[in-house]
């Protein structure tokens, strides 16, 4: 089967989460899209969670060791990654997403008002993720991963 590399941000300020309401898969989803050629994941991160909030990020880093050196250097590692499966649509056929997750906050930029305004860009707190509906609102990995955030990860 076809694998296409994504990533995407889990973007937290506070004690809330920002998350784009997708017109296509009729979900609420993270920022988050394909790794471009000649780019890496973490670029691609940022690059997506700009193009569709509007807002710059700065990865949570979570390292073990960090290094900087003529022949090589460290770069922010995912929190979590996951394999997901694509069904067909259109004349794509189905395909798989290997998704490079990370975790990040906003460092400037402007969030996109026309989004905010009509309700496809949403701040959400833990309690109102729990009134959506798994599967119908949002995919229960997603879910299942903020539900995690919340407890784990302190901004």
């Amino acid at each position: 089967m076809e694998k296409h590399f994504t990533a995407t941000s889990y973007i937290l300020k506070e004690d809330k989460t920002l998350l784009i309401y997708h017109k296509k898969l009729q979900k609420w989803l993270p920022p988050g899209g394909h790794v471009e050629e000649n780019e890496t994941p973490v670029e691609a991160a940022k690059r997506e969670a700009l193009e569709e909030t509007g807002l710059e990020i700065e990865i949570i880093k979570d390292e073990h060791l960090w290094i900087i050196s003529p022949n090589a250097s460290s770069f922010e590692r995912p929190y979590l990654c996951l394999i997901e499966n694509i069904p067909p649509y259109g004349n794509k056929p189905a395909h798989q997403h290997v998704d490079l997750i990370y975790i990040a906050t906003p460092s400037g930029g402007k969030e996109l008002p026309d989004l905010l305004a009509s309700g496809e860009l949403k701040w959400f707190t833990e309690e109102d993720l729990l009134s959506l509906k798994p599967e119908e609102e949002i995919f229960s990995d997603t879910l299942e991963t903020l539900t995690h955030l919340f407890s784990t990860v302190k901004v």
